[in-house]
C-alpha cells in the first residue's frame, strides 16, 4: 500500500559523482520526499534515472548557489585518491582538506545549519598517516565553523561498484571482507567493510535530523542512521 508523499526537502550535494553520491541520487530519484540539488566543478555523467537538479559552477561560486537553492542541508562526498592526486601531498590535500572546508564555509555564509560529511574509518589530525591525517585535520577545522549541527561519518572499506574508477587495493579487501569482517569485533568492528548504500542512507537520514551538536558516527551507528531513514521513508509512503 502507497500514498502520496506531501513535502518535498531539498538537499545539497558535493561529491555527486563519487560511490556515495551516486547512490544518494539513486535512492532519491526513488521517491518524491526529497530532491537532491548537486553542485559540482565540471559535467558529469549521473547515474541512469536521476531526478535532481545540478549546478556546474566554479567553487568560488558554490556560495551563491547555495544562497540562491536554499537547500536544508548539505552532504559532502567530496574526496579524490592518492593515484588521482598524481600522488602529490599538496593536490591531495587541495580537494579533501582546502575544497571540504571552504565549501563548508560557503554553506554557513549561505545559512545552511546541517553540514554532513563522508570522511574515513581511522581519521586522526595526529595519524603518521597522510591520508588519515588529512581527514583528521579536515573534521578538526571543520566542527569549528560553527554549524547548528555536522554529523560526519566514519565508514570502514566501502563495498558498492565504482563506475570508471577501479581501486585494486580496495577490489581486494572487498574480496577479502567476507573472510576478516567476522574476526573484527570490539575496538575493532569500525573496520569492518560497509556497502556504500547504507552509508549513503545514513548520510540522508542525518542531513534530516534537527538536533544541535557535534557527532561522529562509526559503522555502527551508520548502519542504525540507516535503518532509521529507512524506517521513515516506508512511514511517509505508507508502506505497511
Amino acid at each position: 500500500m502507497t500514498g502520496q508523499m506531501n513535502d518535498t526537502t531539498r538537499i545539497a550535494l558535493v561529491g555527486a559523482t563519487g560511490l556515495i553520491g551516486c547512490r544518494i541520487i539513486e535512492i532519491c530519484s526513488e521517491g518524491d520526499d526529497v530532491r537532491i540539488v548537486g553542485i559540482a566543478r565540471r559535467e558529469a555523467t549521473l547515474p541512469d534515472g536521476a531526478r535532481m537538479e545540478m549546478f556546474v559552477a566554479d567553487p568560488s561560486k558554490w556560495g551563491e548557489v547555495l544562497e540562491a537553492i536554499k537547500p536544508r542541508s548539505l552532504i559532502c562526498a567530496l574526496g579524490t585518491t592518492w593515484k588521482k592526486s598524481g600522488k602529490d601531498e599538496a593536490a591531495f590535500r587541495a580537494v579533501d582538506h582546502d575544497l571540504v572546508l571552504s565549501t563548508a564555509q560557503a554553506a554557513k555564509d549561505a545559512g545552511l545549519q546541517n553540514f554532513v560529511l563522508i570522511s574515513s574509518v581511522g581519521a586522526d589530525a595526529k595519524s603518521k598517516n597522510f591520508y588519515l591525517r588529512v581527514k583528521g585535520e579536515t573534521e578538526q577545522e571543520l566542527s569549528k565553523i560553527g554549524f547548528n549541527r555536522l554529523d560526519i561519518l566514519q565508514p570502514g572499506l566501502l563495498k558498492g561498484h565504482r563506475q570508471n574508477d577501479p581501486r585494486f587495493g580496495e577490489f581486494l579487501g572487498i574480496l577479502a571482507s567476507p573472510l576478516i569482517d567476522p574476526f573484527l569485533g570490539g575496538k575493532w568492528a569500525k573496520y569492518r567493510s560497509v556497502r556504500a548504500q547504507i552509508v549513503a542512507e545514513a548520510a540522508l537520514g542525518l542531513a534530516m535530523r534537527r538536533a544541535g551538536g557535534r557527532f561522529t558516527h562509526d559503522n555502527d551507528a551508520i548502519r542504525r542512521a540507516a535503518r532509521e531513514w529507512r524506517q521513515r521513508r516506508d512511514k511517509l509512503i505508507g508502506v505497511e
